[in-house]
């Protein structure tokens, strides 16, 4: 893609974004996204088939950048207890300062078809495994228990942060999701150990 049609790209998702958190996905006709875009209507197919391709994109892209903020951070970490450690942190954080990304992936997500969280899943799927590696790295190194079942556990650290954020969205956010941070390690790490 040019620099230009990239631009537009990126410029329709965040668009999109906006427009899915504010009317829900089912409410937010191509046009509305089209409108806070600044393009025609028409644009948006030269990049999107379908309006389900635009939520599929918006999660490729954003929990892309997620994966790799983990992973750069990641690398920073001596241990494993450490790397879960900034993976809850970022997590908390970014969703916090996204309320709009967080109200889309905690709430539209659920809301959607078998078939278009099955595509959005595939996105997921790099994180919950940056959380498996985190888990054995953890038992290589001796912190968390050998006899720990890692498919298993890494769904339940994935699935608590999830559950959290989407807590603090359904209290209308009255407190700081990044204050969770240290309890919920804690609750982790408790079970890893």
């Amino acid at each position: 893609m040019t620099s230009r049609k990239q631009e537009k790209y990126f410029l329709i998702l965040d668009a999109a974004l906006k427009v899915i958190a504010e009317n829900g996905f089912h409410g937010s006709q191509v046009s509305k996204i089209a409108k806070e875009a600044g393009v025609a209507d028409g644009t948006i197919y030269l990049y999107f088939k379908k309006k389900e391709d635009i939520l599929i994109s918006l999660f490729q892209e954003k929990l892309g950048d997620l994966v790799e903020r983990f992973n750069t951070r990641i690398r920073e970490t001596a241990t494993a207890e450490e790397a879960l450690r900034a993976v809850c942190e970022i997590h908390f954080s970014a969703l916090e300062n996204d309320v709009n990304l967080a109200y889309v992936t905690q709430i539209e997500l659920r809301q959607s078809s078998l078939e278009l969280r099955k595509a959005i899943g595939l996105s997921v799927k790099p994180y919950i495994e940056l959380i498996e590696h985190i888990l054995e790295k953890g038992v290589r190194e001796g912190s968390f228990r050998q006899d720990l079942d890692i498919k298993l556990t890494r769904l339940l650290i994935f699935g608590g942060m999830d559950e959290a954020v989407t807590s603090w969205l359904i209290s209308g956010m009255k407190y700081s999701l990044t204050a969770q941070v240290d309890k919920s390690v804690d609750f982790f790490l408790r079970g890893l150990k």
